[in-house]
C-alpha cells in the first residue's frame, strides 16, 4: 500500500514520516490553505529526505509559471493538480519536465450530494484514464467548506460502484478524513492502490503527531 503524508511543513515532520516508511510526502503551495508552504521553505527539507521518498506539491491554482517555478525551486519529484482536470497545463508540464515528475490528479466526491454524482465522477476518471496524461488519480471529499483537508469522510459505501470504475482505469489513491483508526476499514471497502492523509495525523494545523503518524503507516501498510 502506497501512503502519501500530506501537508508537511517542517523538517521534523518530514523526516520522521519517511523514517516510519511512508512513500511520499506532500507540500502544500495553495494560497487558502492554513497548511501553505513556500518553495523557500520546501526547499532545504526536501534536500535532507531519502531520494526513494516521493516529494510532492499540492497545487490549487493551476499557474503553469508557478508550478514549475516551484518544482524547480524546491526540487519536487511530482505534483497533485487539485483543481478542475486541465489537459493542456498537464499537457505542458509533461513537456518541460520531460517525464521527470509524477503527475497526480484530484477528482472529488461531494459527502453533500447523492448516487447523482456518480455518473459525472464515472465519466470524468474514464477521460482522465484515457487521456493517459497522468500517473495516478486521487480521490478526496469535497465538502462547502472546501475541496481538501477538511478531514471529511465522504460515504465509502456509496461511492464504491463508481470507485470500481476509477480504479479498473489506473491506480487511485485515497483522501478525505482518513484517521489511524478508520484506514484499515477504507483500504477494505474500496482497495485503493495508495491512501493520502494530513489532518487526520495532526496535533495541530501543520504540525504531525508522532504518535498518530506511526499508527497511519502501520495500519495502513498492514491493511
Amino acid at each position: 500500500m502506497w501512503v502519501k503524508i500530506c501537508a508537511n511543513t517542517n523538517l521534523e515532520d518530514a523526516r520522521l514520516a519517511a523514517a516510519l516508511g511512508a512513500d511520499a510526502l506532500g507540500f502544500v503551495f495553495a494560497a487558502v490553505s492554513t497548511r501553505r508552504v513556500t518553495p523557500e521553505q520546501v526547499a532545504p527539507i526536501v534536500r535532507e529526505l531519502p531520494e526513494a521518498v516521493e516529494k510532492i506539491g499540492v497545487f490549487a491554482e493551476l499557474e503553469f509559471a508557478s508550478i514549475r517555478a516551484a518544482v524547480e525551486f524546491s526540487g519536487l519529484t511530482g505534483v497533485q493538480l487539485h483543481g478542475s482536470y486541465d489537459p493542456e497545463l498537464i499537457k505542458a508540464l509533461r513537456r518541460e519536465f520531460d517525464g521527470r515528475i509524477d503527475i497526480l490528479q484530484t477528482l472529488h466526491w461531494q459527502v453533500t450530494a447523492g448516487l447523482e454524482q456518480a455518473e459525472a465522477f464515472e465519466a470524468n476518471a474514464r477521460r482522465v484514464a484515457e487521456d493517459g496524461l497522468v500517473t495516478r488519480l486521487l480521490v478526496d471529499a469535497k465538502t462547502p467548506k472546501g475541496d481538501g483537508g477538511t478531514g471529511t469522510v465522504f460515504d465509502w459505501t456509496m461511492a464504491k460502484p463508481s470507485f470500481e470504475v476509477a480504479r479498473r482505469a489506473m491506480p487511485v489513491v485515497l483522501a478525505g478524513g482518513l484517521t489511524p483508526d478508520n484506514v484499515a476499514e477504507a483500504i477494505r471497502t474500496l482497495h485503493p492502490w495508495g491512501v493520502d492523509i494530513a489532518s487526520g495525523v495532526e496535533c495541530a494545523p501543520g504540525k504531525k503527531d508522532p504518535a498518530k503518524l506511526k499508527a497511519f503507516v502501520t495500519a495502513a501498510k498492514a491493511g
